[in-house]
């Protein structure tokens, strides 16, 4: 694959803090195949301070893998979602906006129907980004997580309809660069329909993995990413709802603080000790969960299988683990009027 320098003037090392506050007003949407996500903000020196924020499961790619096409009612909790967003955008009288939409829109038959409808009932526009776009959004989005003592990283997004994960050179001065990138198409919500979600037995489990893993193994090879692993170089970093649901859960956390996971490292003993917690539940017990709720019970053994794939394949030993990813990534591009790579990575 074609492999770009990271925009001039992109965000690496910046980071962002929640405030209140007047002035320029910018706005990003990231409508993903489980969840449909606002950010507002207005710029500050060491990036952007949010002003308002929304995040709500619509499971959008609902029954996608089996149909070719988003369902009626998918698209009618994206709609409604989306009309939240689009009254505090209103309210917050931002001057510039940006929404995306990813892997379900990318497969969707039916997807530009959809949009028309998202446009004439809401007012947003929603621009489909590519596989790579999305994975170069959400590093930028985490990068400021990223330390400079390793001088590679492996940075991966566990998605409702797929999963990125980027190969990065980390340079101890200046702006880390993407070396390769790779999208494949296994999300939380596509395993957990094709696997049974709700009860995911040893025999599926198993399939989930080896579906996984065959997927990451060209990049692998082409990159000699565990030879720098063995070599102390690498660190990981991790942006999805698998990552932050476990570390909530290995937290003992009441209820979700995004204060008290993004940002924080997980050892791989530790999320193998948790997946082992929530592999033993049934579906009931993860509902129970505060950390997971009954809406994502049935999501979260798939995600738990693609991150055992990845720990496995690249022994690091610990996660970075962010609460942040494609929407941070599109303000701060806003901020800065940077355009996407030319061709995403």
């Amino acid at each position: 694959m074609t492999v770009d320098r990271l925009n001039d003037r992109s965000p690496w090392g910046r980071r962002h803090q929640y405030e209140s506050g007047a002035g320029e007003v910018y706005a990003a949407v990231d409508l993903g195949t489980n969840n449909c996500r606002l950010l507002v903000a207005r710029p500050a020196l060491d990036g952007f301070r949010v002003i308002d924020s929304f995040s709500r499961i619509v499971r959008l790619g609902e029954g996608l893998g089996l149909s070719g096409e988003l369902g009626d009612a998918a698209i009618d909790r994206s709609i409604a979602a989306l009309r939240v967003c689009a009254g505090k955008i209103r309210r917050r009288r931002a001057t510039r906006t940006r929404c995306v939409a990813t892997e379900a829109c990318r497969l969707a038959a039916n997807c530009n129907s959809f949009l028309d409808r998202v446009i004439a009932e809401t007012g947003l526009d929603i621009e489909i980004i590519s596989a790579s776009e999305e994975a170069w959004l959400a590093a930028s989005g985490c990068a400021p997580l990223l330390d400079r003592v390793h001088d590679r990283a492996i940075v991966f997004d566990i998605g409702g309809g797929s999963t990125e994960v980027l190969w990065l050179a980390v340079p101890a001065v200046g702006e880390p660069e993407v070396i390769d990138c790779l999208s494949i198409p296994a999300g939380v919500v596509g395993l957990s329909e094709r696997f049974g979600g709700h009860s995911v037995g040893e025999d599926d489990y198993a399939a989930i993995l080896r579906e996984v893993r065959l997927a990451l193994v060209a990049f692998e090879e082409r990159n000699a990413i565990r030879h720098a692993v063995g070599l102390g170089r690498v660190q990981m970093l991790g942006s999805s709802g698998t990552v932050t649901t476990l570390t909530g859960i290995h937290l003992d956390l009441p209820r979700y603080r995004r204060d008290q996971v993004d940002g924080r490292q997980l050892t791989f003993a530790e999320i193998v000790a948790v997946i082992g917690r929530l592999r033993a539940m049934d579906e009931e017990g993860r509902a129970a969960q505060p950390c997971i709720g009954r809406e994502r019970a049935d999501l979260v053994i798939p995600g738990c299988a693609i991150l055992e794939v990845i720990c496995g394949l690249w022994p690091v030993g610990v996660v970075r683990v962010a609460d942040r990813g494609v929407r941070e990534g599109i303000l701060l591009g806003l901020i800065n009027g940077d355009r996407p790579a030319p061709g995403g990575l």
